[in-house]
């Protein structure tokens, strides 16, 4: 059974670190070859040609590849190392930055966080959120998706996930009028272990009205 977040004394980010450390190399066999084409179209229909994406937690680069080929600029990030040296490895602008040290400000046309804010603590999901739009241009988009659930929980594989209902995220999304939400759909999809999983999905843009909440 997945321990209880109490039961440990590591933090997430000490416990993912890990994780990706000790099995980069199969994890990126593992999703090198999962086909995303479904969730590019309807983010990508949102940003302008050329326009500048920030991968965030950009894993082993993969989306990022994927974009560049398609005419974008792209930079990545990621909280973790092995995975940087992956993403760097097959060409991507990588960085070694956790969502919680962001400091981009108006810098993205788009920001695509697949599979990737779900290894956030609700505490500081909020935080993470107003980083995220404030690293937005005005009117930037943003894409996320996290598996659909409850609480917190270390996984049987020793990595830190938050779970989140439909509901709970469009609320994070819009508190203080961030986010505009463009489309939320709920799939069942495969995840980095190989099996199948239920995910929330979120498109999102950043509003108007939070240029001056940003400014503060």
């Amino acid at each position: 059974m997945p321990n209880s977040i109490t039961a440990i004394t590591a933090t997430p980010l000490d416990l993912n670190r890990t994780y990706y450390e000790t099995h980069a190399t199969e994890y990126c066999k593992r999703t090198a070859s999962l086909d995303l084409e479904a969730l590019y179209e309807p983010f990508l229909s949102q940003i302008p040609p050329g326009g500048c994406i920030l991968d965030a937690g950009c894993g082993s680069g993969r989306d990022g590849v994927a974009f560049v080929s398609r005419g974008y600029g792209v930079t990545a990030v990621d909280a973790s190392p092995a995975m940087v040296r992956a993403a760097c490895e097959r060409g991507l602008d990588a960085h070694l930055v956790t969502f919680q040290e962001i400091q981009f400000e108006s810098c993205f046309d788009g920001i695509w966080a697949c599979a990737s804010l779900l290894h956030v603590p609700h505490v500081e999901m909020s935080e993470v959120l107003r980083r995220f739009a404030r690293a937005l241009k005005p009117r930037g988009v943003f894409y996320t998706s996290l598996k659909e659930g409850k609480g917190e929980r270390i996984a049987e594989d020793g990595r830190f996930f938050s779970y989140f209902s439909l509901d709970e995220f469009v609320t994070l999304l819009t508190e203080d009028k961030l986010f505009q939400i463009l489309r939320a759909w709920k799939s069942e999809d495969p995840d980095s272990s190989g099996g199948m999983s239920p995910w929330l999905n979120f498109i999102a843009r950043r509003t108007d009205e939070s240029h001056g909440i940003l400014d503060h």
